[in-house]
């Protein structure tokens, strides 16, 4: 027993318990945020699950920070099949649930499943093994080749599935994870290059006329966009207007409260937030959110093994892209792709699949120094 008890003092000192805290109470700001926002549709179930979410997902994280995440990289397969299948079957059986246009979910019975949120968390895993297996070699074509395969694999699968918008997550999470492993700038300059003399063909012929409109109209805003293409997005700044520096109070939003912010507890929660609680409540989103992240990055650091590094940097890059992107959309800086805001928006899917990257961080975290001798053995 006293043994058993020496493990656990063990397991809990060698814990980050910083970003394991930080996490958890980000999401209790977050289901505060959802049920401001849907408190005007009588429906608790958003609520709910959001509260049941959070803390089974800090559960799961604690579990699978007890596993040594060089296990987990050995076994890379499991993780791209566990991640691959639900995918590729959203493309025979999958989904578009009320309010959205893209096949990407499962219906499971009780609940739906977002597949391409796991696919995120499965990706860092059998990336950071790819890259790290790789890295002395990195910057010579027959092993940069492969990688950047692996990496555009993803990012198609999803674009396919018609998720731009979480495509374009994964296209970020690959440069960076990149960028950790140490390939020369050369090739991205090459390749930013390459994109900037596509990037016509992308508009006119990748692109779709919905997603031309939404970019254009940004620009190129008109009296005639604000009922069409910018409708969510004026909607939003019209409610952030409103909260001012403080807010109009929680449940008091005359946006929130009516339904007139399209979404207001999903993609547009910061908007919802901005109008109950103003400028202030906005800053404290991006200010938990800015401290996660570089709490994984500082846990990067610490890693003495290249795998753990990329892992942390493939989190970090996971959670900093959707709350740029997020917050970009809702302040009217980038058009609509629906991405949601970690941690906040209402989502069951998307918050537990958070806490398992969490998980992994903590994970590197716990095992970044494999010398660690306890006294009790």
């Amino acid at each position: 027993m006293r043994r058993l008890m020496a493990r656990i003092a063990d397991f809990i000192r060698e814990s980050d318990k910083l970003l394991l805290l930080l996490c958890i109470f980000t999401s209790l700001y977050g289901c505060l945020a959802v049920f401001s926002a849907t408190h005007y549709l009588e429906n608790y179930r958003p609520v709910i699950i959001q509260l049941l979410c959070t803390v089974i997902g800090a559960v799961a994280a604690t579990v699978i920070s007890a596993i040594d995440y060089e296990k987990i990289l050995r076994r890379w397969y499991l993780s791209a099949a566990l991640g691959i299948i639900p995918v590729i079957l959203t493309f025979f059986i999958g989904f578009a649930p009320e309010g959205t246009d893209d096949k990407a979910w499962l219906d499971l019975g009780i609940t739906t499943f977002q597949p391409s949120e796991l696919l995120k968390i499965c990706f860092i895993v059998t990336f950071s093994a790819h890259l790290s297996y790789v890295k002395p070699n990195i910057n010579k074509l027959k092993y940069l080749v492969p990688v950047c395969a692996h990496g555009a694999f993803s990012v198609l699968l999803i674009h396919f599935q018609g998720d731009d918008g979480t495509a374009l997550v994964f296209a970020v999470m690959v440069l960076f994870m990149m960028w950790a492993a140490g390939v020369s700038w050369k090739y991205f300059l090459a390749a930013f290059a390459a994109l900037l003399a596509a990037s016509p063909v992308i508009y006119f012929f990748v692109m779709n006329e919905d997603q031309r409109e939404r970019i254009t109209s940004l620009i190129f805003q008109s009296e005639a966009d604000i009922s069409g293409p910018l409708y969510q997005q004026w909607r939003g700044r019209m409610a952030l207007a409103n909260g001012g520096l403080t807010g109009q109070g929680l449940l008091n939003g005359d946006l929130t409260q009516n339904g007139i912010v399209p979404y207001g507890y999903n993609d547009f929660i910061f908007v919802s937030i901005g109008e109950e609680l103003g400028f202030l409540g906005c800053m404290a989103v991006v200010l938990l959110l800015s401290a996660i992240c570089l709490r994984c990055i500082r846990i990067a650091r610490l890693s003495t093994k290249d795998s753990g590094k990329l892992i942390c940097v493939g989190v970090f890059s996971m959670i900093f892209a959707q709350m740029v992107i997020n917050v970009g959309m809702c302040l009217s800086i980038l058009p609509v792709v629906g991405i949601t805001l970690p941690f906040f928006s209402a989502g069951g899917t998307s918050l537990l699949c958070l806490y398992l990257g969490i998980g992994l961080a903590l994970n590197v975290y716990k095992h970044r120094n494999s010398r660690t001798i306890y006294l009790h053995d």
